[in-house]
């Protein structure tokens, strides 16, 4: 093990001349050793403590974990951030109404007393990360079990926290793995929770090009939208309250309007979510056929439905655009992961990466006895796991999703103490659901629901084998004669959860009734498959789990003298590069840069996806661009660079030479969806709406230039 982590060392420290400068989510930490000097030569002019050090301010301090999912960055000293406006369409759509629609109409807070809380945003800082891999490898050598390394690890984790961050109750601290357990690092943050909707545009600007344009470039999507983060009276992190103050930001970003050209440095720092680099071919394919597939075929029924509801009814519109814009985006990426899976032949270039493999560790005994049994590890849990990766694909893609079912399994306890006679403990309990189900219930619509059951019920039992189906399927045969929509409208017919009102008038009158409720008959059998699947996948991926460490283990070696990065896991990260078109296909050669002139050529007053506000066409036509617009008149909108980034880096600061921000990065292009499993250096882009149509558009058509004068312009 010792020797494992001195390799693994080594290879992070030596030189990085084999990887190309666009390519890598690297570790902040390791900036100096590894990426210093090529940043310089690409054109950085700052040093690595510049943008990363614990002893005094940095560029990290500006950046934030916005949510549970994206990016944000602060823009002045008094908290105020910017991330993208899907990143932040949950928060407003739970503070919009048909009577108060800032997802459709936008929103401008004009005063601080107008800035809206938030309720449930988190954004949260990076403190310190700290190489802990020997002190981890040290605890956790002598456990014999997964119980036993749990246990271990979570010992080791309350030590090293107790060091660093000792009783400050507004640190965390929580060691994460890098490099599938080859490699361990102690993260500590700290987490504001009274986070407040200062503006955003109208979702015809925010989603601009909707479905149509996602992950598609040229793009002109003003994919932005503001909050501001509050603190107590010393600056520290509280739950809302009036008495709270704008948090007094010890590092904020400058913002450059100098634009950008091509081949100009750029990089990016973010919280990257989940890549894959060093997926096997056997892995890409499973991904591919059952992963990819069962989610096109599944979210794309589900997606029909909501649109149609939405389209025809602005209360449903309201309540399912984030649920529906969360479905889509992952939707149509595995659309194109699989795409160009094929046509950029990912699993025959990881086949011919694990021949070169094998051939290097059949070249040593010793490699052979470390390394020799990594690859045939991995491909024998894939096989082992299928079935249960099938069955519980379809499960949570499908009939876990009807929302009635879940309400009705979040009962199920109650209704067990109910039937037990512990009556005070039911009612302790239902208590305890008030406040949740109470919020789920501003978000549901019955009648949508319904369709998406009749759909779910009917594809789960055709798709999987009749030992996979709840036992809810036997009441359909029994008593609906197999009759999955009589069933489905007596469910909703006779449910009392279908509202928070008739749940509550349940628990007070009618107990047996509420005890054999049919949502939680559904919701209960449904969920009584969920931990079976998940024990079977589980059970076949502790020999994938043992083959990929060591697999990942052998490719540090095999390539040392190479820096590589581990793979994206919601740590702070770094990508660097340029500015830079890109060509997708022989005579095509996408520029590097979009303008408002695009929004006008696309614009569709038939089509929701492609329609502009009045007041954008007005100040197009007048040219009323002020200090936004480029040397030549035009008004900018977005831009790419080669920078390597995924899912996570939606809301992420692209920063200059000099690290000023020039953009907010928020998507990839169509011809690298494989990029997560595999970089594309010829194709690969990140789509970034440009800063100055950021403050154009909060600006000119917003009318919420005051927020100008707490930012920190660059011209």
């Amino acid at each position: 093990m010792k020797k494992i982590a001195f390799l693994i060392f080594t290879a992070l420290i030596l030189s990085i001349s084999p990887v190309r400068a666009d390519e890598g989510m690297w570790l902040l930490p390791l900036l100096e050793k590894l990426n210093q000097k090529k940043m310089k030569e690409l054109g950085c002019k700052l040093s690595a403590k510049d943008i990363y050090n614990i002893n005094g301010s940095s560029l990290k301090d500006a950046i934030v974990h916005f949510g549970n999912g994206c990016t944000a960055e602060v823009i002045s000293p008094e908290g105020l951030v910017v991330t993208n406006h899907h990143c932040g369409y949950g928060a407003i759509q739970k503070l919009s109404s048909v009577d108060h629609d800032y997802l459709a109409d936008g929103y401008w807070a004009m005063n601080r007393n107008e800035e809206l809380p938030a309720e449930g945003l988190t954004v949260t800082f990076l403190e310190s990360f700290t190489d802990v891999t020997s002190q981890v490898e040290n605890a956790l050598k002598d456990a014999k079990n997964p119980m036993q390394r749990r246990h271990a690890l979570s010992t080791i984790t309350n030590e090293l926290s107790g060091k660093i961050i000792g009783n400050n109750k507004f640190l965390k601290a929580e060691i994460v793995s890098m490099y599938a357990d080859n490699a361990y690092y102690l993260i500590v943050t700290k987490t504001f929770s009274d986070i407040r909707f200062v503006g955003a545009p109208p979702s015809s600007i925010g989603k601009f090009g909707a479905d149509t344009d996602n992950w598609m470039w040229p793009r002109h999507t003003g994919d932005f939208s503001m909050f501001r983060i509050y603190a107590d009276k010393d600056n520290n992190p509280a739950p809302y309250s009036p008495e709270n103050k704008p948090y007094q930001a010890p590092r904020h970003l400058k913002i450059s309007l100098k634009g950008v050209n091509q081949n100009d440095f750029a990089m990016i720092i973010g919280y990257p979510g989940r890549t894959n680099r060093f997926m096997t071919s056997s892995e890409v394919k499973q991904t591919q056929d059952v992963s990819n597939a069962i989610t096109i075929y599944a979210r794309g029924i589900r997606q029909d439905i909501l649109m149609k509801d939405m389209l025809a009814d602005q209360k449903v519109r309201i309540q399912y655009s984030s649920k529906y814009a969360s479905s889509s985006n992952f939707w149509k990426k595995a659309i194109g992961m699989n795409e160009t899976f094929m046509k950029n032949n990912v699993a025959a270039r990881r086949a011919f990466e694990e021949e070169e493999f094998l051939k290097w560790v059949n070249a040593d005994k010793s490699r052979v006895e470390k390394y020799g049994s990594a690859l045939d590890d991995i491909n024998k849990a894939v096989a082992n796991r299928e079935k249960a990766l099938y069955n519980y694909k379809y499960l949570t893609e499908t009939i876990a999703n009807i929302e009635l079912a879940g309400i009705g399994s979040h009962y199920s306890a109650v209704a067990q103490a109910f039937a037990s006679g512990n009556e005070e403990n039911a009612r302790k309990m239902a208590e305890g659901l008030k406040e949740k189900v109470g919020n789920f219930y501003k978000n549901y619509a019955p009648e949508t629901d319904r369709k998406i059951a009749k759909a779910f019920l009917k594809i789960y039992r055709e798709k999987v084998d009749a030992n996979a189906l709840p036992d809810i399927y036997s009441l359909i045969d029994k008593d609906f004669s197999g009759n999955i929509d009589a069933y489905v409208d007596y469910l909703y017919d006779n449910t009392a959860f279908t509202s928070m009102d008739k749940i509550e008038k349940a628990l007070e009158t009618d107990k047996d009734a509420f005890i054999n409720d049919p949502a939680i008959v559904i919701g209960s059998s449904i969920l009584s498959l969920i931990q079976p699947f998940s024990i079977a996948y589980n059970q076949a991926n502790a020999l994938y789990s043992k083959g990929t460490k060591s697999y990942i283990a052998g490719q540090l070696e095999m390539k040392s003298g190479q820096a590589m990065y581990p793979d994206a896991n919601s740590t702070m990260r770094l990508t660097y590069g340029n500015v830079l078109n890109y060509s997708p296909k022989d005579g095509v050669l996408y520029e590097h840069y979009t303008t408002l002139k695009g929004v006008m050529e696309k614009e569709d007053p038939n089509n929701w996806e492609f329609v502009v506000p009045a007041k954008l066409k007005e100040l197009y036509n007048k040219k009323d661009f002020g200090q936004y617009a480029m040397k030549d008149g035009k008004l900018p909108l977005a831009f790419i660079t080669n920078n390597d980034i995924t899912g996570g880096n939606s809301g992420s600061p692209v920063l200059n030479a000099k690290g000023e921000l020039i953009g907010l990065a928020f998507d990839g292009n169509w011809e690298a969806m494989s990029g997560d499993i595999i970089f594309e250096p010829n194709l690969q882009r990140c789509i970034n709406v440009d800063i100055r149509y950021v403050l154009f558009i909060m600006d000119k058509f917003g009318g919420a230039g005051h927020l100008l004068n707490e930012m920190t312009i660059v011209k």
